[in-house]
């Protein structure tokens, strides 16, 4: 269905605007905002049903800003996709073991939203990127590309592992790649904690 390099394809095309909505609320703005965009925009959207995160009234979708969906002090996950809701579920299991984890949705991981992502880097000391796509290239790329210059501090990348994608039920796949909550929350326990 989905390749696990577009991304990172679509992020090197000059003036390319990359969107990757994390629910429907989103998907429907995102929609909207890039037909009303001057210029092109790569829009990716997973296969998988995902919950509804962001159906609140104050909810605006602007390409490029980020959105804090739960803040936290001792480390930042920066999630896109159908990862946000993954990412948040893993930062409930973190809290439960007394880690407070902030969580950034980036609906447009290009243009970035570095100005969120640098001033979450310097609050919690360290980054966890979190996408179903491959590690090089994405998301976790482009949040190193500009923490490097803007702000160093140590980063994780989670998300495929430098393999080709694979055919098969997709929840399953998720899990295979420990893309889910509990893999999320069992690769940052043992990369940090």
């Amino acid at each position: 269905h989905q390749c696990n390099e577009d991304i990172a394809l679509m992020r090197t095309i000059p003036g390319m605007v990359v969107i990757c909505p994390a629910d429907d609320v989103e998907a429907r703005a995102a929609v909207k905002a890039a037909a009303e965009y001057e210029g092109p925009v790569y829009m990716r959207f997973g296969r998988l049903a995902v919950p509804v995160i962001n159906d609140n009234p104050e909810y605006e979708f602007k390409i490029g800003k980020g959105v804090v969906l739960k803040e936290g002090s001792d480390l930042t996950i920066v999630a896109t996709g159908l990862e946000v809701g993954h990412a948040l579920e893993a930062a409930k299991l973190l809290a439960a073991d007394g880690i407070d984890a902030e969580v950034i949705n980036i609906h447009t991981i290009k243009p970035l939203d570095e100005e969120l992502i640098v001033k979450s880097a310097k609050k919690t000391g360290r980054v966890v990127t979190v996408e179903e796509h491959s590690i090089i290239g994405g998301l976790g790329s482009a949040v190193c590309d500009s923490l490097s210059e803007n702000a160093p501090v140590p980063v994780f990348k989670i998300g495929v592992r430098d393999v080709f994608g694979e055919s098969g039920p997709a929840a399953e796949l998720i899990h295979k790649y420990e893309l889910d909550a509990e893999g999320i929350y069992k690769q940052i326990k043992s990369k940090w904690y």
